[in-house]
C-alpha cells in the first residue's frame, strides 16, 4: 500500500520525507517531470518571503518573485497555511500544470512539499497580470495600443482552446479573469492560477460542482446551478475581450451613469450600433472593424444560452482570420447582476441576485466565412 503524501498509510509504513517525491507521486500521480525544491532553496530565492518581492496574489496564496542560483527567475506561491481547501487547490494545480505545456500558459517548474509547507513554483513573468498593466490604478497601468491587446486576445484565446480541445484530458480553467492572464516582456498572454482548474472527461456534457470562480466574469447558469461545462470559460473569456477593449473592469456596475455591468452596457451599445464608445478612451488609433468585430465575438461568447456560445477553437478564427460573425445569430448575454433597483443592498442581501436571459430558442451559434 502507497503511502499518502500528507501522513502515514493504515498499514503504519514509514512517513514519506520531501526527498521522495523529487521523482515520485502526489497520490498516486507521477511527477518525474518536475523539479522538487526544499523551503530552504525557496527562502533563499525570495529573500525570506520579503514583502519587497510580493508581485501579487494568486488562489489561496502570495506570490513572490524569487531568482534561483543559477540566475533564473521564478514565481514563488507558497500555500496559506491551514488552508484544507487550499491543499486541494495545490494538488489540483500540480496535477494540472506538471504535463500542460503551451507558449499561452503559465510553465510549471516545481513544487516544494515540506513539513506543512506547500508551494509552487512556475516561470516568472515580466509584465504581470493584465488586471493590473491595465485595469488597476492609472499609475501602475501601460498604455497598451490595440496590437498589444489584440494579442492578449488571441493568445488567451489559444490558450484556452488548447485546454478545452487539444489536451487528451480537457480541462476547464474556472477563473478566467484579467489577474490570472500574465503578459511576458512582448505581452504575450499567459493563462495562470490552476487551483481551480477541473478535468473535464469527454463523455459527460456537464459537471455538477461547488461554485467557483470570480464575480463579473462567471456565466449565469454555472452561478446559479453549479452545472460547469467549458462553455463557463467561453463566457468568461467574453468578458475579458470587453475589458481588454474598453479598459474598464467588469466588476463595477456604473458605466455611463446607468447602473448597468459591463457586458450590459456593451450589449446596449450593440443594440444601439454605437459600438465604439466602449472602446478605452487611451487607445488613441485603432482599426475601427476590427475592434467592432472583436465587441461581437465578445456577445457570441456571452450568450445567455451556453449551446449558442462558440467552441475556443472557433473564438480563435473569429479573431484572427478574416471571418464574417453571421450578426442574425447572436442574442442577448446571460447576465448574472444585482437587481438594478436594489444597488445599495449588493453587500447585505443576495436576494437581490437576478438573472437575465434571452427568450431566443438556443441553438449553434454561426459563423460565415468570406
Amino acid at each position: 500500500m502507497r503511502c499518502g503524501c500528507f501522513g502515514a498509510s493504515r498499514t503504519r509504513k514509514k512517513e514519506r520525507k520531501p526527498s521522495d517525491y523529487i521523482s515520485g507521486e502526489i497520490e498516486g500521480y507521477p511527477l518525474d517531470n518536475i523539479r522538487h525544491f526544499s523551503d530552504k532553496e525557496l527562502s533563499l530565492a525570495t529573500d525570506n518571503y520579503h514583502l519587497g518581492n510580493k508581485i501579487g496574489r494568486g488562489g489561496f496564496g502570495t506570490v513572490y518573485q524569487g531568482t534561483l542560483k543559477d540566475g533564473r527567475k521564478i514565481a514563488v506561491k507558497p500555500l496559506s497555511v491551514g488552508s484544507k481547501q487550499g491543499v486541494r487547490e495545490f494538488l489540483t494545480e500540480i496535477k494540472t500544470l506538471s504535463n500542460v505545456k503551451h507558449s499561452n500558459l503559465v510553465e510549471l517548474v516545481g513544487f516544494c512539499i515540506q513539513g506543512p509547507n506547500r508551494t509552487v513554483v512556475y516561470e516568472y513573468v515580466e509584465n504581470g497580470n493584465l488586471h493590473t498593466a491595465l485595469l488597476g490604478k492609472k499609475s501602475l497601468s501601460v498604455k497598451m495600443k490595440w496590437r498589444e491587446r489584440s494579442t492578449i486576445c488571441i493568445g488567451t484565446a489559444k490558450g484556452l482552446a488548447y485546454l478545452h480541445e487539444e489536451l487528451t484530458q480537457h480541462i476547464v480553467h474556472r477563473d478566467i479573469k484579467a489577474s490570472n492572464v500574465l503578459l511576458d516582456k512582448d505581452f504575450n498572454p499567459k493563462i495562470g492560477d490552476f487551483g481551480m482548474a477541473k478535468l473535464f472527461p469527454d463523455d459527460i456534457t456537464h459537471i455538477s460542482t461547488r461554485i467557483a470562480g470570480t464575480t463579473g466574469y462567471l456565466a449565469p447558469e454555472y452561478a446559479l446551478g453549479g452545472q460547469l461545462t467549458k462553455k463557463a470559460d467561453v463566457y468568461s473569456f467574453g468578458v475579458l475581450i470587453l475589458e481588454i477593449i474598453s479598459g474598464k473592469s467588469s466588476s463595477r456596475t456604473n458605466w455611463d451613469g446607468s447602473h448597468k455591468s459591463l457586458l450590459e452596457w456593451a450589449w446596449q451599445l450593440h443594440e444601439e450600433e454605437k459600438w465604439l464608445a466602449l472602446v478605452d478612451p487611451e487607445m488613441e488609433e485603432f482599426p475601427e472593424k476590427e475592434v467592432i468585430k472583436y465587441i461581437k465575438v465578445a456577445l457570441f461568447c456571452t450568450q445567455a444560452a451556453a449551446r449558442r456560445r462558440p467552441l475556443m477553437t472557433q473564438v480563435v478564427d473569429m479573431l484572427s482570420k478574416e471571418i464574417q460573425l453571421n450578426d442574425k445569430q447572436l442574442t442577448a448575454p446571460g447576465l448574472f447582476n444585482y437587481d438594478a433597483g436594489e444597488t445599495s443592498q449588493k453587500k447585505s442581501n443576495p436576494e437581490s441576485l437576478v438573472y437575465h436571459t434571452s427568450s431566443t430558442q438556443p441553438s449553434i451559434t454561426e459563423v460565415t466565412a468570406r
